[in-house]
């Protein structure tokens, strides 16, 4: 073996661009949930990435916005403090969409602290060639990029390019973490978000911002994981609808989570799911921290 080499990027921009997306294609494995609703990362996930002598290390952030609660606002500052943790940013925006208050926050964030930074202009796929190139023009007038990568996180288009570019910022070091690791996020974080995911693919647009999800028991066996899980809602009214007739809606997020979860595992997985009601908890600061979203 070579020098090893190492760095730290935070990957960036406003909520629902494909930051988790484009984190599982680098990886080449799934550690961040995926949903077409935006505000799905809520917690600050560790991708790692090790290819030969060097070791990549991915902050997939939750999107930036205007906190309206104390679970955004917990959001907002893990966002703001990946940028401060990172050695090079990644600040992936929509190609269809013009320049917002998001990015400008992120453009003056990298200025202020020095950092390199990539463009990842996303959704080329879905963009008119005049409209990527105006996008890319209006940005190249804000900043002055290390790089302009125009590509598609769901298909993969252009992710070895991206990857490629982020070669510029490792530097000779130890690694941080063992070769063999893809995330530091431990198995019950990992499997209450998975459960938390399929709420936000079988649910209204209402209800899943106001679920958590809670791993009360993870004990593993020869071959079997047993896993309790207690999905917290805001009203009784939502926790209708979770259940659904017969039990229907709950029985479907659980077949869809028992399937990822073995796969995840590689074991058989008994799940139970219970929902539970907890007004508000997104008002609460403390009731936040108590659902796992504090800081590290």
């Amino acid at each position: 073996m070579g020098q090893k080499r190492t760095c730290y990027i935070a990957i960036v921009g406003r909520p629902n661009v494909g930051k988790s997306t484009l984190l599982n294609h680098l990886l080449g494995e799934k550690v961040a949930i995926v949903s077409a609703k935006p505000q799905t990362t809520r917690n600050r996930i560790v991708g790692i990435l090790t290819a030969g002598d060097d070791q990549f290390v991915f902050l997939d952030t939750p999107g930036i916005f205007s906190p309206r609660n104390a679970l955004g606002e917990f959001m907002v500052k893990t966002a703001d403090s990946s940028i401060q943790d990172a050695d090079a940013v990644i600040l992936m925006a929509d190609a269809q969409k013009p320049i917002t208050s998001v990015e400008e926050k992120v453009i003056a964030s990298v200025k202020q602290s020095g950092l390199p930074c990539i463009l990842a202009l996303n959704k080329v796929d879905v963009t008119s060639r005049e409209d990527v190139a105006a996008r890319l023009a209006d940005y190249s007038s804000r900043h002055d990029f290390t790089a302009y990568v125009p590509m598609c996180a769901k298909n993969g288009k252009n992710v070895d390019a991206l990857l490629k570019e982020c070669e510029a910022f490792l530097e000779e070091g130890e690694w941080y973490f063992p070769e063999d690791m893809a995330t530091d996020q431990p198995m019950r974080q990992m499997a209450a978000e998975l459960i938390r995911e399929k709420v936000l693919r079988t649910m209204d647009k209402e209800i899943p911002h106001g679920v958590a999800v809670v791993i009360e028991e993870f004990t593993e066996e020869e071959g079997l994981v047993r896993i309790r899980a207690e999905i917290f809602c805001e009203k009784e009214s939502h926790k209708g609808i979770i259940v659904g007739k017969g039990g229907e809606g709950l029985k479907r997020i659980g077949s869809y989570a028992r399937a990822d979860l073995e796969k995840m595992l590689d074991c058989k997985v008994y799940l139970n799911l219970w929902v539970k009601v907890k007004e508000n908890w997104r008002e609460s600061a403390k009731t936040v921290s108590n659902f796992g979203y504090r800081e590290e």
